[in-house]
């Protein structure tokens, strides 16, 4: 497990490195798949509260936000493009907040909550963070996490329809959350 901990770190850090920006839709043989068999996830969101995710027969639910499309970013404090990332994903949450969810996973271990809740203070975000080991079990269960920020939208009946890595203009995100709401 520690050997699998240390490569997702190495390819985090690779990924900024290179500073990849790729958009995929489902569908395309460069997606991962994700890992076929059912799983229930218990998320913990900085504040204490649960987020339960799970997938039966490949469709996901996210039963904090049933009915909605829901675009799950996975990110780390100490990275720049997830940063720069932030304000976008405030304006959307703001923008499709009814139809829409915006779920933040960070990708760091062992990060007290108190640091991050002051992470949280500093870019004002509006929309939940998950901050727990399930975080990582989510990742390999999407179908891997090969560097940050990573992206993935859910349409309303659950099913992944775009996967996004590295820094993804607003704009992009933004045509295919209206696409996917059908708005």
């Amino acid at each position: 497990m520690k050997i699998k901990k240390l490569l997702f770190f190495a390819l985090l850090s690779l990924s900024l490195i290179t500073g990849c920006d790729k958009k995929e839709e489902i569908g395309s043989d460069a997606i991962a798949q994700p890992i076929a068999k059912d799983i229930t996830l218990n998320l913990k969101t900085t504040t204490g509260d649960d987020l339960t995710v799970e997938r039966k027969k490949g469709i996901w639910s996210f039963e904090q936000y049933p009915n909605k499309t829901v675009l799950v970013v996975f990110f780390a404090t100490w990275c720049p493009p997830c940063k720069a990332e932030i304000p976008h994903l405030i304006n959307l949450q703001a923008k499709y907040g009814k139809d829409f969810q915006v779920i933040s996973v960070l990708a760091e271990q062992n990060k007290p909550n108190e640091e991050l809740a002051n992470f949280i203070a500093e870019y004002k975000i509006s929309y939940p963070v998950t901050n727990s080991d399930e975080n990582f079990k989510f990742a390999d269960a999407v179908g891997g996490v090969d560097g940050i920020p990573a992206m993935f939208l859910f349409d309303k009946k659950g099913a992944i329809v775009m996967q996004y890595e590295g820094a993804t203009q607003e704009e992009i995100l933004d045509s295919d959350i209206s696409k996917h709401i059908g708005k």
